[in-house]
């Protein structure tokens, strides 16, 4: 690094913000666009002083702890937390809690996959969002709320999915990556623990420690309403919420009417409940 990176990116961040923008007052003459010094350290609860040596170049060694202090008072997204961590000389930890509801563009962008199911999931298997497509795939389940807890606990689930031993396998398989990755995430330790009360099945797989991420394999499933449908899945991770996975499904190359059969499953009118 040559120069004073850190300070320059600590600096413009600071004039990109005004003291309505973090519910700060504002008072006296401002020289300068943005926050004071003084109002970011006190917003990362630190010292002024320090944080002065930092925007200046005199503290080169600021600790993990006062680079996620200063990332949340600058309201700071993921890539530029990522890249102030970059420029301090670390890596981020990572371990920050997943986004539990979707930005407005990533649902705009579910909705307008009309041909194919899309939804989002959190590293617990809790559904974040879904398109129409997705609801009417997954209406077989009395709730619709978390995939693990309905593989494992809903009756529905060993009819539905087809081959329901290797679908549970790559659901705790899942889970137990995720749990790697972000070990302190409280909402993945709840279904761990709930689903190994409630589920022999599920904590002889959980015991196996069996892991990986999710697989592109082709699902099939038994709808009630649209048949047997054999689908692939495609998986994105969310770079603007950490921790989030967008699924798609899509049919089997020349299979013109799977996705079909279940638009017409899904009638005229459920896309416009949503």
């Amino acid at each position: 690094m040559t120069g004073n990176n850190l300070g320059e990116f600590l600096r413009a961040h600071r004039g990109r913000l005004r003291p309505d923008d973090v519910g700060l007052p504002s008072y006296g003459t401002r020289r300068v666009a943005g926050l004071r010094r003084e109002e970011v350290a006190a917003l990362a609860g630190m010292n002024g002083d320090y944080y002065a040596r930092l925007e200046q170049g005199r503290e080169h060694s600021p600790s993990a702890q006062i680079l996620e202090a200063i990332s949340a008072a600058l309201r700071l997204d993921g890539p530029a937390r990522e890249h102030l961590y970059r420029l301090a000389g670390t890596a981020p930890d990572g371990r920050r809690t997943p986004k539990e509801a979707v930005s407005a563009p990533l649902q705009r962008l579910l909705d307008a996959y009309t041909t194919v199911p899309a939804f989002v999931l959190n590293p617990a298997k809790d559904f974040v969002a879904a398109n129409a497509l997705a609801e009417a795939l997954f209406c077989p389940f009395e709730t619709v709320d978390n995939l693990a807890r309905m593989t494992f606990l809903d009756p529905a689930a060993k009819h539905f999915f087809v081959h329901w031993e290797k679908f549970a396998e790559s659901i705790v398989a899942g889970l137990r990556h995720a749990t790697g990755i972000d070990p302190g995430y409280a909402r993945l330790s709840e279904v761990v623990r709930s689903l190994s009360e409630r589920s022999e099945a599920f904590e002889t797989l959980w015991s196996s420690h069996t892991v990986y991420g999710k697989t592109q394999d082709a699902t099939e499933f038994d709808h009630p309403e649209a048949g047997r449908l054999a689908l692939i899945s495609q998986s994105f991770d969310v770079r603007a919420a950490p921790g989030q996975l967008m699924v798609v499904y899509q049919p089997e190359p020349g299979d013109c009417s799977g996705a079909g059969r279940l638009r017409a499953a899904q009638g005229p009118d459920r896309g416009e409940q949503r």
